[in-house]
């Protein structure tokens, strides 16, 4: 590895290991299994390895080419992104469970198994309001329950749903009643009890946390507050989840150029290199750094909190950030930055970002 390629994602694994610890435990201590997704750090192996390690009971991602890469740590694997319908040969080579909406896409699975003599455990995915993929109507899901329990290769695993992720619906009691509701009514049908009731993401933990969370729900898909554990404290202003550790990934990127600017652009303003018509502020003039990292690497900086009090964020280019500082800062210097799970998933697939797991 090339000690001074820059811009560079540092990993401290000890705290990634702490944080998949913490959840799982406390997951299982409440009857739920967890599926550590780990998309957010581009399914790498350094990444999907620890985790394995903590006791976590499926490894998931919304790639298939992730899934391809992990399928020999031994643990089942999850697709979380309902599958495309020319994909299901590959998802049944690799894959141990998927969620799914489409019934069509669902006989297609069977017959891949049938093809490649496997089976296949599918999540039934309900709509509850966040207006992503699964059954708005509940009859319609209930039909759809009741056809998978007839197939010979796909087994019907569960239900699930998603909140939080397009709509922003905050997971509650009555959301996660709502699911097991559901689950309780397919179980009646089929005369069986599911394996999993999938009650969401990172946004569903506070209710395990806070111990609100229905017995009937036994499963969720976790990433984010492993990762990162960006939007509990920095957005949603929870305090009370000491036991996750912070800057489990630290973004590094390199000073190209400081000068004394103009804070106000001089000229006609049209739109940025996004397509975006900016409005700025005059405040006077600033010390101002471009840095060799931008919105190719990332999509937006204006997420990322400067390890440096003397730093603030102005934006970015495809190429390039642009800080205001305090001080005149000297090509080469390197600043340091919190990243976001948003930002995290970019980076961390960028070609042009290297990523440095420390275990000490």
């Amino acid at each position: 590895m090339d000690e001074t390629s820059y811009p560079r994602l540092i990993c401290r694994l000890p705290r990634l290991r702490r944080n998949a610890l913490a959840v799982t435990e406390r997951c299982h201590n409440s009857g739920l299994s967890v599926a550590v997704v780990v998309k957010g750090a581009n399914g790498q192996r350094e990444i999907a390895e620890c985790v394995a390690e903590c006791g976590c009971d499926q490894i998931a991602s919304s790639r298939l080419s992730q899934l391809e890469r992990l399928r020999d740590l031994g643990l089942p694997t999850m697709l979380i992104r309902v599958p495309m319908l020319s994909e299901t040969a590959r998802l049944v080579r690799c894959c141990d469970y998927s969620l799914q909406s489409e019934l069509r896409v669902i006989d297609r699975i069977e017959q891949e198994c049938a093809r490649q003599n496997r089976t296949h455990g599918i999540i039934l995915m309900a709509d509850l309001g966040d207006l992503r993929e699964g059954w708005w109507d509940r009859e319609e899901l209930i039909a759809a329950a009741l056809h998978t329990e007839k197939l010979s290769h796909v087994r019907l695993a569960g239900v699930g749903t998603n909140l939080g992720c397009y709509g922003a619906i905050v997971p509650t009691v009555e959301k996660m009643e709502e699911l097991a509701s559901i689950a309780e009514e397919v179980e009646t049908l089929i005369g069986r009890e599911l394996e999993i009731v999938s009650g969401g993401s990172s946004t569903s933990f506070p209710l395990v946390q806070h111990g609100l969370m229905p017995k009937k729900i036994n499963h969720l898909r976790i990433g984010e507050m492993i990762l990162v554990n960006y939007d509990f404290p920095q957005e949603w202003g929870l305090r009370d989840m000491e036991f996750l550790e912070e800057a489990v990934f630290t973004l590094q990127a390199e000073v190209l150029e400081c000068r004394v600017k103009p804070s106000l652009p001089q000229g006609r303003i049209f739109v940025d290199a996004f397509g975006r018509k900016p409005v700025f502020e005059d405040h006077g003039l600033q010390i101002r750094a471009l840095l060799g990292i931008g919105g190719l690497d990332m999509g937006t900086a204006m997420r990322l909190i400067p390890c440096d009090g003397d730093v603030r964020i102005l934006g970015c280019s495809s190429d390039h950030m642009i800080v205001e500082c305090d001080r005149m800062l000297e090509p080469g210097e390197i600043l340091e930055f919190d990243i976001s799970y948003s930002e995290l998933l970019l980076a961390s697939s960028a070609a042009d970002v290297t990523v440095e797991y420390r275990d000490g």
